[in-house]
């Protein structure tokens, strides 16, 4: 997929060669995908020459472009990357390969030369003030006209020459017709200071354009590249790419974590904010979780490593943001068609102008074929193009840094048309770490302790109610059984066999579908569940044998999150597996506007499909596991708590990186401000195209003018859309 930005920035090229024959370029070996980064590409102009030449060549079967990381993916047919290389060295570009799973994020770009730009500033002002004053004679005039394209419209040229050769419109080449037709008709220092210009605006861009780059490159810097590990009975300094799983690793005061793993001495406050947008530190423990980027407190920790660098929490928002990059947003889908449009038009408005007025007697020819020229420069869209882009990229990386990975531009750009947010309640809205609160034994017939047997089945549960029944049996300490022939029954609890019994233990659901309700079993659950208690019943193939209530807290911050939610204009509605007693309690303490209980699974789905009903967007909040149907179903499906959490990370469309539900209305202000902006650029982008249009069919605009309406269009876009990376875009 492309994702584009500008197009004209000078760069070091490869020694130029001839056009790649396509002869020899059939290619007979098993495809496979080549990584190139190609400094040169930067925009649909390069994107355009790459895809027409490497397009033709039957080996090759698909392209996808990152423009904004200059990177190229090609699924090709050839024994080695040499023959893409050759192709697009004879574009005048230089393509490197990657190594598979190398990140995109380019290094820093090479310092150019700045005294030949300088020299043509100078030469162009010499010509200018000759000319204004009278005091050089033309040849001089002319002299220094010539110096200044050298120095400065050199590196234009040879990408116009490029461009034109393979049949190809571009800015290059539409710049350096304008200014040779200027120096044509005797427009001598005006060529030389519209080559000028359109060099220093290219350079002020390119500039601009890094400050995102160094948004997303940033994130990469986090990890260490040097872990201190256990090796050899001593510690070593190595490079953190080389550590295994498993291997013991120590981390100073002060200093960043260089990989995931899991705390196997010491006590320290981690700095979290870099992964998951935390505030405040976290105390981290025995066996508590570390992320790749953190930066460890006051305290010494040793921890054993989960996973390799490569495949850390970082490394994978990294990918994520990456990839959603290379995704294009509706936004820029249409602005690239609105573009394959409007570049044609007006190069045969251009045409026109230059012809017919003459042929038809309305004016001398040099008058139209300078209005023509100034059109020519007029009708690159480079300005629209990059609007998309470079906002979309900057609300990537602001997000990214505050702990929410969005998933690409299309849930970005979705976030602002929210209608309604659904929310799991156990693990979302309150803390997801319930305590037993209640232990009712209904029979005392039967050679077992009902806590034991609840307890063995819970202890093999990862619900949040079951772990707090095994918990208090773990205070207790109750002895557990062995279970066999274990099964989950979703969306209602477990079933096993201990001791030659089958034993269930599940919610009130379960115990219905069980035909073991009674009267006063019924008084019982409504009695616990009444004060908001989830309440799971254990049963053997006769009767219920004990009732177990639990309760969860409310997060701190479900209530503000709600709040703002609504402030936003969006409506809130929670599902949950719970009895209906507990989810009303619930909601009614953080102010949801509808609440549904002993849902399953496939009820979440239908319930957010009624909802969806009449085209209203509907987003939901869950762990990305147990709602996954509702998750799908959704508009944008959100994952809480996504660190360390891979399904999480790779299959939510937008993935809030801790637990706090605050970072949701967060997520739709910046989605709506993105959206602002987007419409300001492309606003921007066609206004001052539009006027400029007018003043030069009316003959007064200039070639000046022309640099102007392209460039200068094009810095305001970028500059508009870097607002996005301060981050007052998420308050």
């Amino acid at each position: 997929m492309t994702q584009p930005h500008h197009c004209c920035h000078d760069h070091n090229h490869a020694p130029q060669a001839g056009p790649a024959s396509l002869e020899g370029l059939s290619g007979n070996a098993e495809p496979r995908w080549s990584n190139l980064r190609i400094e040169a590409m930067d925009c649909p102009t390069e994107e355009r020459l790459i895809r027409d030449a490497l397009g033709k060549v039957p080996a090759i079967e698909a392209l996808e472009f990152n423009l904004m990381q200059r990177l190229l993916r090609v699924r090709h047919r050839f024994e080695d990357t040499v023959p893409l290389q050759r192709l697009i060295a004879s574009l005048g570009m230089q393509a490197v390969p990657l190594a598979e799973g190398t990140p995109a994020t380019p290094a820093s770009e090479t310092k150019k030369h700045w005294w030949p730009l300088a020299l043509g500033s100078i030469a162009a002002l010499a010509a200018e003030a000759c000319e204004w004053f009278g005091l050089a004679p033309d040849w001089l005039i002319a002299g220094l006209a010539l110096l200044a394209i050298l120095g400065a419209g050199l590196p234009t040229y040879r990408k116009g020459w490029i461009a034109l050769k393979n049949r190809n419109l571009n800015i290059n080449a539409l710049m350096s017709i304008a200014v040779t037709g200027a120096l044509l008709i005797g427009q001598w220092p005006e060529a030389a200071m519209v080559s000028v210009l359109f060099a220093l605006a290219e350079l002020i861009e390119a500039r601009s354009l890094e400050r995102a780059r160094n948004a997303i490159r940033g994130l990469l810097q986090l990890a260490p590249e040097r872990a201190t590990v256990w090796q050899d009975s001593d510690w070593q300094e190595v490079a953190a790419g080389d550590v295994e799983p498993g291997t013991r690793v120590r981390v100073r005061p002060g200093e960043r974590i260089a990989l995931d793993g899991e705390v196997l001495t010491g006590r320290s406050s981690v700095n979290q904010a870099p992964i998951t947008g935390e505030s405040l530190p976290v105390e981290k423990d025995l066996g508590d979780p570390l992320f790749a980027g953190s930066i460890n407190g006051e305290g010494a920790l040793e921890y054993r490593t989960t996973r390799k660098a490569d495949d850390s929490t970082l490394a994978r928002i990294i990918h994520a943001v990456e990839a959603a990059q290379g995704a294009r947003a509706p936004t820029q889908r249409f602005v690239d068609r609105f573009s394959r449009v409007y570049t044609p038009a007006v190069i045969l408005i251009a045409v026109l102008t230059a012809l017919l007025p003459p042929l038809l007697g309305g004016g001398a020819w040099l008058e139209w074929l300078y209005r023509a020229l100034v059109m020519l420069v007029i009708a690159c869209p480079c300005a629209l193009v990059i609007s998309t882009p470079v906002t979309i990229v900057s609300g990537l990386a602001a997000a990214a840094h505050s702990g929410i990975l969005i998933k690409g531009g299309v849930f970005l750009e979705l976030g602002r048309a929210l209608d309604w947010v659904a929310l799991d309640k156990t693990g979302t809205l309150t803390e997801g770490r319930p305590q037993q609160t209640d232990y009712v034994r209904l029979s005392e017939n039967g050679p077992a302790d009902p806590h034991a047997l609840a307890a063995s089945l819970a202890a093999r549960s990862d619900h949040p109610v079951s772990q707090a029944v095994a918990r208090a049996a773990e205070a207790k300490g109750i002895a557990l059984y062995a279970v066999d022939q274990l099964a989950a029954l979703p969306g209602q609890g477990v079933r096993g066999m201990i001791e030659g019994h089958t034993y269930h233990l599940g919610n009130h659901r379960l115990v219905e579908a069980l035909g073991l309700c009674s009267s006063e079993l019924e008084a019982c659950l409504d009695s616990l569940e009444t004060q908001g208690k989830t309440v799971v019943a254990l049963s053997n193939e006769k009767s219920v044998l004990a009732l177990f209530a639990v309760a969860d807290t409310v997060r701190a911050s479900s209530r503000d999150a709600i709040d703002q939610l609504h402030g936003l204009g969006v409506k809130t509605l929670m599902l949950s597996g719970d009895n209906p007693h507990t989810v009303a309690a619930i909601a009614a303490q953080v102010g949801i506007d509808e609440a549904r209980g002993n849902l399953l699974p496939e009820d979440k789905l239908t319930v957010i499909g009624e909802h969806q009903a009449g085209g209203l967007r509907v987003g939901m909040v869950g762990d990305g596991i147990n709602d996954a149907p509702a998750l799908a179903q959704a508009d944008i499906g959100f994952a809480m708590g996504a660190a360390g959490t891979d399904a999480a990370i790779e299959t939510a469309g937008v993935a809030l990186m801790d637990d706090d539900l605050r970072k949701l209305p967060q997520f739709i202000r910046l989605s709506r401000r993105t959206h602002v902006v987007l419409m300001q650029n492309i606003t921007l982008a066609l206004g001052i195209k539009a006027v400029f249009l007018g003043l030069t069919l009316m003959g007064q605009g200039t070639l000046w003018m022309a640099v102007f309406a392209d460039m200068g269009a094009s810095l305001l876009v970028v500059f508009n859309g870097l607002r996005l990376l301060s981050p007052h875009s998420l308050r």
